[in-house]
């Protein structure tokens, strides 16, 4: 274990990694089960634990879990609702999604129950390169593109966002048939 940052212990990635896992067992229970319930793993261990009041959404708040690691994507194959992926070479990107499809396979379930996410920087002077890469990620079967505005912004910063690079990508989108997961 590192020195800690405020305060908190700063451990390396198989521990992150593993008591990301054991919280996404625990965090839905905590938000459906109606008794309390004991959970002792490596990480995490709890007596008589209930959460109230519970969420609204049914049966949970979606679990949305990011990460191009393959040690996430297994947590991501086993627990997430929404996978997001910092942008990148798009290559890199398709070959982590079918890194993720093949865990769903190992653990039996179906990769289309996983919505894929992607953040993009935005290009303030070359608007043009983030409407390719949203192409790039929607052709990829990326329907949730997070996109990253720098600082400082310019004047109608998200007028020209939507101008400029979300209409024209949903109109493409929109012209695009669905292809089978």
């Amino acid at each position: 274990m590192a020195k800690p940052c405020l305060g908190l212990p700063f451990h390396d990635a198989a521990h992150a990694v593993g008591s990301l896992a054991e919280a996404c067992t625990v965090i839905p229970r905590l938000w459906t089960e109606a008794e309390p319930f004991d959970f002792h793993g490596t990480y995490v261990r709890l007596t008589q634990a209930f959460g109230n009041p519970k969420p609204v959404q049914r049966p949970h708040p979606p679990i949305l879990i990011g990460g191009r690691s393959s040690s996430t994507l297994r947590v991501v194959a086993e627990h997430a609702d929404l996978w997001n992926i910092p942008g990148g070479d798009i290559n890199d990107v398709i070959s982590r999604s079918a890194l993720l499809d093949r865990y769903c396979a190992e653990v039996g379930r179906d990769p289309a129950s996983i919505t894929r996410s992607i953040h993009l920087p935005v290009s303030y002077d070359q608007p043009g390169a983030t409407r390719h890469a949203i192409g790039e990620a929607l052709d990829a079967g990326f329907r949730h593109i997070v996109l990253g505005l720098p600082t400082p912004y310019p004047t109608a910063t998200a007028r020209r966002v939507t101008d400029e690079l979300i209409t024209p990508s949903t109109q493409a989108l929109a012209q695009t048939p669905a292809s089978p997961s």
